[in-house]
């Protein structure tokens, strides 16, 4: 015990000593051997009690005298389940958890919606194929997926997508022809011909523009919703990203910043087994995207992306958890991607045929088909007629788009600032007099005022 305390107790201990002096000891030694009992016994009482647990900084930390190492190759830690609640046919599982019920009209809502997000893929795809417009992105196998996630989301809730998830934006009202507009790139589409096609956005659907570059939307989310946390409104943010993506060093940032500050926001991963050529294998060891996600204090569920209904009973338990708590949710979406990467993309190179088409055996709006089916909630009627009317208006939505003109050359100056500043006023005087000395410098399409 250091010296200081030792003479605190020293003169409150001498009292103690005369009255347990024994006859025949001098003073000196009775003292000596009564102060080396009181004092380190008392040192070790002390130590005892603070050596159950750290008091650290970060939290307390309980010690242990076992020698153990928690992840890596000799691990025990089995994997984090699956959530799911219909089998790979669309089956009802017994006794699954499914406490946000589908009735009837949503459930129709969800595959009328899957199934318009199927036809445009298959007619866009073909479409960019005959070169009417420049790249294009399905979303085979991941439908489930985006529908489920975004039935359980609020038009109030604030959503950011990578680029595979157009069926959120379909979901929330954005229309096919809109979505033709864009991809034409034409003077009626959302940016105007100034992104690429599939680089949708809406202010009025609360949908932020996409983003080429990996998971840049995932700070910009985290941000959107500690502005909604600061504002006190009822409502989060909805973030979606690939495993890939969440190789980037943005995707722990993003993490690391909701979990601290507290913010409102639901990242959501599909984890499609392929980021472009790479397998998730290469992509990361552990378990998962949903595995780390306690390791930044959040809670984090897995769930079967093939599954509409269960993707949907996740989506709106993490939002209700989300809102009510003020706190982030991780979820990953295991949803195999059955297509191409994309139009510039031919996976046959770096996957076999036998793996595709067991996996597009488990088509996920096929499945979701079948519980309507066992609800007798659908009939073969309905579906030839829906199938029908969707390839008739989506070929109806790309005539039209392919009709528009381009939008002049001076609005790739506009939409940034609310009154143009000087200097993109002189850049645009600079390209209108570059393009006139220079015909062949801008395509003939486009309207040069």
């Amino acid at each position: 015990m250091p010296g200081r305390a030792c003479s605190r107790l020293v003169p409150r201990l001498c009292g103690a000593v005369r009255q347990q002096l024994m006859p025949g000891h001098s003073t000196a030694i009775a003292t000596s051997a009564f102060l080396h009992k009181q004092v380190f016994s008392t040192e070790a009482d002390a130590s005892q009690k603070v050596e159950e647990s750290m008091d650290f900084p970060g939290g307390k930390v309980p010690f242990t005298k076992k020698l153990l190492m928690l992840g890596g190759p000799r691990s025990t830690t089995p994997p984090m389940s699956c959530y799911r609640t219909a089998d790979s046919t669309g089956t009802d599982i017994a006794g699954a958890d499914v406490p946000h019920q589908i009735n009837h009209a949503l459930a129709t809502k969800m595959y009328s919606t899957m199934a318009a997000l199927q036809t445009v893929d298959t007619v866009f795809y073909e479409a960019q194929r005959q070169g009417r417009f420049s790249f294009f992105m399905t979303s085979a196998g991941e439908e489930a997926t985006a529908v489920g996630s975004a039935a359980a989301l609020t038009l109030e809730d604030t959503v950011f997508t990578q680029y595979r998830e157009h069926g959120v934006m379909m979901w929330r009202g954005y229309t096919i022809q809109q979505m033709a507009h864009q991809c034409y790139g034409n003077i009626l589409g959302h940016g105007k011909g100034r992104q690429m096609p599939i680089h949708y956005g809406s202010k009025e659907l609360n949908f932020h523009t996409i983003s080429s570059p990996l998971a840049t939307q995932l700070p910009h989310a985290v941000g959107a919703a500690y502005a909604l946390k600061l504002e006190g409104k009822q409502a989060c943010v909805g973030v979606y990203f690939g495993e890939g993506a969440a190789s980037e060093g943005d995707f722990h940032a993003a993490v690391n910043f909701a979990s601290t500050l507290s913010a409102p926001v639901l990242f959501i991963c599909r984890n499609n087994g392929w980021a472009i050529s790479t397998p998730s294998t290469e992509q990361y060891r552990g378990d998962g995207i949903a595995g780390r996600g306690p390791s930044y204090g959040i809670a984090s569920i897995r769930v079967d992306g093939g599954d509409a209904r269960a993707v949907y009973n996740a989506t709106a338990e993490a939002r209700k958890i989300a809102v009510a708590n003020s706190c982030p949710v991780l979820i990953e979406a295991m949803s195999y991607r059955s297509g191409h990467h994309s139009t510039s993309d031919d996976s046959s190179r770096y996957r076999t045929a036998d793996e595709m088409n067991r996996w597009r055996a488990r088509d996920p709006v096929m499945r979701f088909q079948n519980l309507l089916l066992a609800n007798d909630w659908w009939d073969p009627q309905q579906e030839k007629d829906l199938r029908l009317s969707l390839r008739k208006e989506v070929l109806k939505a790309l005539e039209a788009a392919q009709k528009e003109p381009k939008a002049p050359l001076s609005d790739m100056f506009t939409d940034v600032y609310k009154e143009m500043p000087w200097h993109l006023r002189e850049q645009m005087k600079e390209a209108m007099a570059h393009v006139k000395a220079h015909p062949e410098a801008c395509p003939s399409d486009i309207p040069v005022r």
